[in-house]
C-alpha cells in the first residue's frame, strides 16, 4: 500500500488520483490515435467528469450510513478513493448518447471506439485502488494474499487490525488488461460490425465483475442473493445481447 505519491506539506498528491489521471490521459491519446480525430476533446472531457461524478454518487449512496452520514464533508474527497465504477459508467453512457444526439454522430461506431479503450483506463484505476487499499478481497491464507497496513480501509473495517486479504484489485486489473487486448484485436478486424465491440465490452466486463464480487471482502450492498454490482452485471449481459442483435440486424 502506497497511498501518498507526493507529500511535501504544501503539495499532496494521492497515488489513487495519479493512477486515475494517467489512465484518463493514456486512453485520451489512444482514442485520438485510433480515430485519427482531434475534435473529440469536449466529449472526452465530459465523459471523464461524468464518470468521476457518477462513480462518486453511486459510492456515497451505497456507503452513506457507514461513511458519510456523520461526515458529509467527505463526499468531495474523491482523491482518497471511494468510487463505484458502474455509477460512473451509467452516467457517462447517458452523457455520451446526449452528445451523439446533439452532434448527429454515428453512435455505434463511436461507442465501439470508446468501449475498446475503457478497460485500459479502468485497469489503471484498479491499480490505484490497490495502492490506496480499498476494494480489497476476502480474508485468505493464500500465497497471493496481502496485508494492508494500519490506517488502510482494510485495517479499519477489520476492527483496527491487520488481516491477510486477497488482492482483488490486481485480479481485476489483470482481467481488464486481457479484455483490453481482446477488444483491440477485434478493433483491427475488417469484418467487425458497428456495435459488436460495445457488446463484447459490456459482456466481458459484466462477467469479470460478477466473478470478482465473490472474492471481494469490503462492505457490499446486497440485492437479494447478489451484490448490487452483480445485479448490474446481469443487466449488462442482457443489454450486451440486445446490442449484439441490433448490430447484426443493422449490418445484415
Amino acid at each position: 500500500m502506497y497511498p501518498d505519491l507526493i507529500d511535501l506539506g504544501f503539495l499532496h498528491l494521492k497515488t489513487y488520483g495519479a493512477c486515475m489521471a494517467v489512465g484518463f490521459l493514456v486512453c485520451w491519446k489512444l482514442i485520438e490515435v485510433l480515430s485519427r480525430r482531434k475534435d473529440l476533446s469536449n466529449l472526452l472531457m465530459s465523459l471523464m467528469i461524468s464518470g468521476v461524478v457518477g462513480s462518486r454518487i453511486a459510492y456515497v449512496i451505497e456507503h452513506w450510513s457507514v461513511e458519510f452520514a456523520q461526515h458529509p464533508e467527505r463526499i468531495i474527497r474523491v482523491d482518497q478513493g471511494g468510487l463505484m465504477f458502474y455509477g460512473g459508467l451509467i452516467l457517462a453512457i447517458l452523457v455520451f448518447f446526449t452528445w451523439c444526439f446533439v452532434r448527429h454522430e454515428k453512435t455505434l461506431e463511436l461507442a465501439d471506439l470508446l468501449a475498446a479503450v475503457i478497460p485500459l483506463g479502468h485497469a489503471f484505476g484498479r491499480i490505484g485502488c490497490f495502492f490506496y487499499g480499498c476494494c480489497y478481497g476476502r480474508d485468505s491464507e493464500c500465497w497471493c494474499a496481502v496485508v494492508f497496513p494500519k490506517g488502510s480501509p482494510s485495517w479499519f473495517e477489520h476492527g483496527r487490525r491487520m488481516a491477510a486479504v486477497l488482492p482483488t484489485q490486481l485480479f481485476e486489473a489483470a482481467a481488464l488488461l486481457v479484455l483490453f487486448g481482446l477488444l483491440m484485436w477485434l478493433w483491427r478486424k475488417t469484418w467487425r460490425r458497428p456495435g459488436f465491440i460495445s457488446a463484447a465490452y459490456l459482456a466481458g466486463y459484466a462477467i469479470i465483475r460478477f466473478g470478482i464480487e465473490y472474492l471481494r471482502g469490503d462492505p457490499r450492498a446486497a440485492v437479494g442473493p447478489f451484490s448490487i454490482s452483480q445485479t448490474i452485471s446481469l443487466a449488462m449481459l442482457v443489454i450486451a445481447g440486445l446490442i449484439a442483435l441490433r448490430a447484426k440486424r443493422l449490418n445484415g
